[in-house]
C-alpha cells in the first residue's frame, strides 16, 4: 500500500481551539436570540402552570392517595389477601379442632379396649363375628351390583 501524499491540498487540517472559540463567538448572538424566543414562547405556559399550582398540587395529592389506597387494598399484603389468609386460617383451625376431637375419640376407644372387658367383647362380636354358646350371628348379604344392559359403562 502506498501512503505517500500526492497533493498537499488534499491534506485536511484540524481546526485549532482558537478557531472553535471564534466560531462560537460569532454565533453567540444568534444562540441568544433563539434562546430568548424559546423563553418567550414558554412564558405563557409557565404563567398558566404557576396560576394553577394549587390545583395541580391537589390533583397530585389525590392521585397519590388513590394509589396508596389501591396498594393497601390490593397489594401483595393488602386487605383482600389478608381476608383470604384469615379465612384459610379459620378453616384450618376448624380442621385442627375436628382432628383433635377424632383423636380423643380414638384414644378413648383404645383405652376402653385395653381396660374394659365389655368393650373388648363388643369389638369381638362386631368385627370378628364371635358369639357366645347358643347365640346366632346374623350376617347381612353383600350388596349385589346390577349388571348394566349395555356395555357402555365399561368403556
Amino acid at each position: 500500500m502506498d501512503f505517500r501524499v500526492k497533493s498537499i491540498a488534499r491534506i485536511r487540517r484540524f481546526p485549532s481551539a482558537q478557531d472553535g472559540l471564534r466560531a462560537m463567538a460569532q454565533s453567540a448572538p444568534q444562540a441568544e436570540a433563539m434562546a430568548a424566543s424559546w423563553i418567550e414562547s414558554a412564558r405563557p405556559m409557565a404563567a398558566q402552570v404557576y396560576a394553577l399550582r394549587r390545583r395541580i398540587a391537589t390533583i397530585t395529592v389525590a392521585v397519590l392517595a388513590g394509589l396508596l389506597f389501591l396498594h393497601v387494598m390490593f397489594g401483595a399484603n393488602g386487605m383482600v389477601v389478608y381476608k383470604q389468609k384469615r379465612a384459610e386460617y379459620e378453616s384450618l383451625q376448624k380442621r385442627i379442632v375436628q382432628a383433635q376431637k377424632e383423636n380423643d375419640l380414638y384414644v378413648q376407644q383404645i383405652h376402653g379396649l385395653k381396660t374394659e372387658e365389655k368393650a373388648i367383647e363388643k369389638e369381638a362380636r362386631e368385627q370378628l363375628r364371635y358369639a357366645r354358646a347358643g347365640e346366632y350371628v346374623y350376617v347381612p348379604p353383600a350388596p349385589v351390583n346390577p349388571v348394566p344392559l349395555n356395555h357402555s359403562a365399561k368403556k
